[in-house]
């Protein structure tokens, strides 16, 4: 198997998002675990464009890492206080959260290593960006109109909630 700078520039970026969210997931200053989740967004950001999947890749860039980051850290901003930190962890969570880790690591093991997938040739490229539109405002059976409204509706009422909270104080 010749080792080719793809797979390099992937097992890169495959490694930086694994260190991003281990440390999104383990750090107590939820400021710092908005700052790796949004590595991890850039990260993605970079399978999508090493795919060659500019138009999602910009997606991915604009909503998630510039959007999403942004309305995560306005709010914490918003509602939480001075020098706020994540309480530790009891024993018998981070326990459950070990069994629960393990199981989900065993399942995708046994999911990847059991299946046929089919040939290995994979084609680069994507959809016209009239067509990604048109599926993504369809409001057929396989379209996302409704799912991009529900988040919109439930991403507004975040951003609500925030300014409710900063106002009490």
């Amino acid at each position: 198997m010749n080792i080719t700078l793809d797979m390099i520039v992937f097992a890169v970026l495959a490694v930086f998002i694994t260190v991003s969210a281990v440390l999104a997931v383990t750090t107590r200053r939820i400021l710092r675990a908005a700052t790796y989740l949004l590595f991890v967004l850039f990260g993605t950001a970079g399978i999508y464009f090493q795919l060659n999947y500019s138009f999602l890749g910009a997606v991915q860039l604009l909503v998630y890492a510039g959007g999403i980051t942004v309305l995560y850290v306005f709010s914490i901003l918003l509602t939480s206080s001075e020098g706020d930190q994540a309480e530790k962890l009891k024993k018998g969570k981070f326990f459950a959260g070990l069994v629960a880790t393990l199981a989900a690591l065993c399942i995708c093991l046994t999911v990847t290593l059991k299946n046929r997938f089919l040939s290995p040739v994979f084609e680069h490229g994507e959809l016209p960006v009239r067509e990604i539109g048109h599926a993504l405002m369809s409001p057929d059976k396989y379209g996302y109109l409704l799912p991009f409204e529900v988040i919109s509706i439930l991403l507004l009422a975040c951003i609500i909630g925030g300014i409710m909270i900063a106002r009490k104080r």
